[in-house]
Parts: C-alpha cells; sequence; structure tokens
C-alpha cells in the first residue's frame, strides 16, 4: 500500500532552547490560555501561618492545662456514655474494669505472646510476627525504663517477670528458626512429625 511507504516525520514544537533561547524555527502561535476549569484549585489555609520571627518565639510544649482538662472531660462524659449504653442492652453487665497498670502491662504481654506463636492450635504450625513480637518486648522495656522507681512492689515485679518471660521466649523462637533454616540449607528435611515455627512477616 502506497500510505505505508510515507517516511515518518517528527516535528520538534518546542518555542525556547535548552539555553532558554526563543528557537528560530518555533511556531509563532501564541500559546493558549488554560480552561478555567482546567485550573486546579486552590486549597484556602484555615489559618495563615505566623511570621517567620514569630515562629521561632513559640511555645512548643504542647496542649494547656485547660486544654487538657477539657479533653479528659469530654472523653470521661463520652466513655460514660457509651458504659451506660452497653449495659441497657445487655441487662445484668458488669461495669467494664477500670484500667490499671497491671493491664496495661498483660495486655502488652499477651500481644508479644500471640505474636511469637503462643495462641498456635495444637498440631498446627506456628505462625511467627518477630518484628511484631520485637516492639511489644521494646514496649515493656521502655515502659519499665520510664517508670523506675515509680511503681509499687508489685508492679516491679510483674513488669520484670513479664519482660523476662518475653525475652527468653523471643531467644527460644530466633533459635529454633535459626536451626530450622540451617537445616535446609544443609539439605535435610524436617524430621518427621514435627515443624517448627515460621515467619509470617
Amino acid at each position: 500500500m502506497p500510505d505505508q511507504n510515507k517516511p515518518f516525520v517528527v516535528t520538534d514544537r518546542r518555542k525556547f532552547t535548552l539555553d532558554g533561547e526563543p528557537r528560530p524555527d518555533a511556531d509563532p502561535s501564541p500559546a493558549r490560555e488554560p480552561r478555567p476549569e482546567a485550573v486546579a484549585p486552590q486549597p484556602q489555609a484555615t489559618q495563615p501561618p505566623p511570621p517567620a520571627e514569630a515562629a521561632d518565639d513559640q511555645d512548643l510544649t504542647g496542649p494547656t492545662a485547660e486544654q487538657t482538662d477539657q479533653a479528659r472531660n469530654a472523653y470521661q462524659a463520652t466513655a460514660d456514655r457509651l458504659d451506660t449504653a452497653i449495659r441497657a442492652a445487655n441487662p445484668g453487665m458488669d461495669h467494664p474494669p477500670t484500667m490499671s497498670f497491671d493491664q496495661l502491662v498483660q495486655s502488652v504481654y499477651m500481644s508479644a505472646v500471640v505474636q511469637l506463636g503462643g495462641s498456635t492450635p495444637e498440631g498446627q504450625q506456628p505462625q511467627v510476627d518477630l518484628l511484631g513480637a520485637r516492639q511489644s518486648i521494646d514496649m515493656l522495656a521502655v515502659l519499665s525504663e520510664k517508670t523506675k522507681g515509680n511503681l509499687a512492689p508489685d508492679e516491679a515485679r510483674l513488669l520484670d517477670s513479664a519482660l523476662f518471660e518475653l525475652r527468653m521466649a523471643f531467644l527460644e523462637i530466633t533459635q529454633a528458626l535459626a536451626r530450622s533454616a540451617s537445616t535446609k540449607a544443609a539439605g535435610q528435611g524436617p524430621a518427621p512429625g514435627r515443624s517448627g515455627p515460621s515467619i509470617v512477616r
């Protein structure tokens, strides 16, 4: 076909050279104005930014005592309404226990146990989230460091015991995973009827 033999022509429509000079062979037609609907609306700031000299003088200590009190009171009122609604929908239900330091430690402890595969049903291969478990253990370590000298003896014992048990379990799991990896690298399969933990991430 004759149309297939026509040469392919590329036209350079740039108006300027790389140095910013007008190109002599550029199309002299004026640039088209953008259509109004093609211009993206500019977001409006809710507050004007502070002047540069004022930004350095700002006190960045967080909310005021009044703001903190208002937030705490509003939160407590909402939580009380939620408790009332739950008890109304569930007659005879006990009031939920008040959060305590012991419950906080136990909550993070149980999260780490699950991440280390401790809640795996018998007969199934444990799924281990090493990074998540490490984060939970480090969270308790930060709590221990920041509350040192401010805990009751029972609270300190609970936190120390939780950290000790979780760190030992973490070491046991990582060593088991290392042994499993070296066994696979040596070309040996796992022992019959046994399956080690597997990492989920």
